[in-house]
């Protein structure tokens, strides 16, 4: 980012206008072919869209996940073709007949824009909201790559520096999680982010003044944020050099995160759908899509109407991007010569690779001394952090309940923030309280890239999250989730921050790995286990929700199986067993002690820990057998939330220790005995399920 004002001048052609209206008649025309999504929107932002990719941002449509690249979310993920179509215009892969099977099976053009799916889009957007908050991530991840690898470089002179362009729409800014996300940019003044606000005034209910009446531009004022407002043409149309001139006004500030409202009519010019509601979210019809190809020069008999003028003219984005990539790739090797040390860490962190002998430092457990499983993370992420500088993360305001401080001495703020430890590359995040918007932002930092990320707050305030926790399983994000505080076990704080529902719910979230481990030693391997998974080595990523204890419970010894998800803690004494008991998290010693009064009783009794469902379900059928055999009938789960988690695992004569019930306010171990999580109900389920197994 360059501290000094732009001289680049604008430039705006015959061919260029020609181009921007055929970017409306393709929105129209995909939309009246399939015969549903969002044509109002794609035709109104089409000037907006042409600039940022023809005209201003630095990108490679050959190479599109190039590091040096500018950054392109569109929030407003309804109009994906917004997108789609300067995608197509400029090269990155999609072709005429792409837009052509827009919304339909097998294409490249899903309903929303889709990571992973189609070459160019940054991030799954469509849940409105969430594209800002991955944005601001976007923002603060690149400022702290800038400080591990190039900290000393003058304002804009380093390969690292780049920008986050975003759009938005009323609805996304109407959303609560743009709020939280918008208050954190400004507070971090990131002045790497760029926000393009549609302000058309119309949702599908409507002009927005059924729903919103405050002053925008004013409360991104108070956030701290620079602010533009970008009026139209006299003829209703975006100013396609306004809103340049603007953007380059907004890339000089380099202290404060930009907003630029632009005030659009939708469906702009269709004679009669524009300015309604109808062209939000409906196909125009045969009728006004012709009559708008007439306003705009084109022939209403043709459809997806391309030009090879048109078409090479965009094309010349390749020429541009191949250009922009050799000169930053000159930068780059510079930087690379002057700083070999900071240039292999780059290679390596790029490369997904952690450093040589980091397991070493992982911390072991003494047996037997009881420990917090929250305590135990925080313990690992305090002797990693030493030796793996990519890891960094912070919680939203819980970080002494969550031991989620990597380093206290070292916090993530800008440049003038008060405090002793304020750091622009600091280790910690201070997400505030604004756990949505943290989810999404931590969504953000991993699809950025060369940082590793994670995030604390309490389990119960999963359900603040779930959104973005679902859009992170659905990217496959290597993101880690702490969630402390995880169940009645938590104690006085009492049913609204006791969580009983949430275990079963979030593995319910197809792609999402929950790992609740027994204790300290299973905490760290269960770290292990997630950063080694986050490698390309492994294959397809997933996010990870770590579920952690407040109170202390015994430790065992470390047993490597736990990476496997589930493994046999204790077997059965005396014999092959004869009921099996599978506990998890902090309910494993009940299964325990359980087991010590049936081995007494005479009856074989095996103890499984299962920390993680999901990554004992990946190991092969052998393994599973191996650890539950199929001919023991007689099983029992415990786990202190609702049980639909172990009905698969225990079998019709099976018993599943749970909770059914909210919780109650008081000391945790009298919870645990009065809601029945006792070594004595646990082995009075375990006889019920031998004798339903012996029928």
């Amino acid at each position: 980012m360059s501290t000094k004002p732009t001289t680049t001048e604008f430039e705006w052609t015959e061919l260029d206008q020609r181009a921007v209206d055929t970017v409306r008649v393709l929105a129209m025309d995909s939309v009246q072919k399939v015969g549903n999504g969002h044509p109002g929107t794609a035709m109104s932002l089409a000037p907006a869209a042409y600039v940022l990719f023809q005209k201003l941002m630095r990108h490679d449509p050959a190479d599109a996940d190039w590091t040096g690249r500018d950054r392109f979310v569109l929030s407003a993920g309804h109009s994906s073709l917004t997108l789609y179509i300067q995608l197509f215009l400029a090269g990155y892969g999609l072709e005429l007949d792409d837009l052509k099977a827009f919304r339909t099976w097998g294409s490249k053009t899903p309903g929303h824009p889709e990571y992973g799916h189609t070459t160019g889009v940054e991030t799954t957007t469509g849940p409105l909201g969430q594209g800002v908050a991955n944005a601001v991530g976007m923002a603060m991840a690149a400022r702290y790559e800038r400080g591990l690898f190039d900290p000393d470089a003058a304002q804009g002179s380093s390969p690292f520096d780049h920008y986050i362009y975003a759009i938005a729409g009323d609805g996304c800014l109407q959303e609560g999680i743009s709020a939280e996300a918008s208050s954190l940019a400004g507070h971090q003044k990131l002045g790497n982010l760029i926000m393009l606000w549609d302000d058309n005034h119309i949702s599908i209910e409507g002009d927005t003044e059924t729903a919103i009446s405050e002053d925008t531009v004013k409360r991104y004022e108070a956030y701290g944020w620079h602010v533009q407002r970008v009026a139209p043409k006299e003829n209703g149309d975006l100013d396609a050099e306004a809103l340049f001139r603007a953007i380059e006004a907004a890339k000089a500030v380099t202290d404060k995160p930009s907003f630029i409202a632009m005030r659009s009519i939708i469906a702009w010019p269709a004679p009669h759908a524009q300015n309604t509601e109808a062209a939000h979210g409906s196909a125009l019809g045969e009728e006004e899509v012709a009559a708008t190809k007439r306003v705009l020069g084109f022939d209403p008999e043709k459809h997806f109407e391309v030009t090879d003028e048109v078409l090479a003219h965009t094309r010349g984005a390749l020429d541009r991007g191949r250009d922009a990539k050799k000169e930053w790739e000159k930068s780059f090797a510079a930087w690379r010569t002057a700083s070999p040390e900071r240039a292999a860490e780059f290679d390596r962190i790029a490369a997904t690779e952690l450093p040589e002998g980091w397991e070493d430092h992982l911390p072991v457990f003494e047996t037997g001394k009881p420990v917090a499983t929250r305590a135990a993370s925080g313990k690992v992420l305090h002797a990693l952090g030493a030796v793996i500088p990519e890891l960094w993360g912070g919680s939203a305001d819980l970080a002494g309940s969550n031991n989620t401080t990597i380093d206290k001495t070292s916090s993530f703020l800008p440049e003038g923030n008060p405090l002793p430890e304020a750091d622009p590359y600091g280790r910690t995040i201070h997400f505030g309280i604004r756990e949505h918007s943290m989810a999404a932002e931590m969504n953000g930092i991993a699809l950025h890239g060369n940082t590793r990320i994670y995030g604390g707050t309490f389990l119960v305030f999963s359900d603040y999250m779930r959104n973005a926790v679902r859009l992170s399983a659905l990217m496959h994000l290597p993101v880690t989730y702490v969630w402390t505080h995880d169940s009645i076990g938590l104690g006085e704080d009492g049913p609204t921050h006791q969580p009983v529902e949430h275990l079963a719910s979030l593995r319910a979230i197809p792609g999402l790995n929950i790992v609740r481990p027994a204790d300290a030693n299973e905490t760290a391997l269960a770290w292990r286990e997630i950063l080694k998974r986050y490698t390309k080595k492994f294959g397809v990523g997933a996010p990870h929700g770590l579920a952690l204890t407040r109170q202390g419970v015994p430790t065992y010894p470390a047993n490597e199986d736990t990476a496997k998800g589930g493994y046999v803690l204790f077997d059965a004494e005396g014999g092959e067993p004869q009921v099996v008991l599978i506990g998890t998290g902090s309910e494993v010693q009940l299964a325990v002690e359980a087991r010590e009064q049936l081995q007494a009783a005479g009856v074989p009794t095996r103890v499984v820990s299962m920390p993680c469902v999901e990554w004992f379900e990946q190991q092969d059928q052998e393994y599973r057998d191996s650890v539950l055999p199929p001919s023991v009938k007689a099983r029992v789960a415990v786990e202190a939330g609702i049980g639909l988690t172990w009905h698969r695992f225990v079998g019709d004569a099976g018993r599943i220790v749970s909770l059914e019930h909210f919780g109650a306010s008081a000391d945790g171990k009298v919870l645990f005995r009065e809601f029945g999580f006792t070594a004595d109900a646990v082995a009075a389920a375990a006889r019920e399920s031998l004798e339903a197994a012996a029928r």
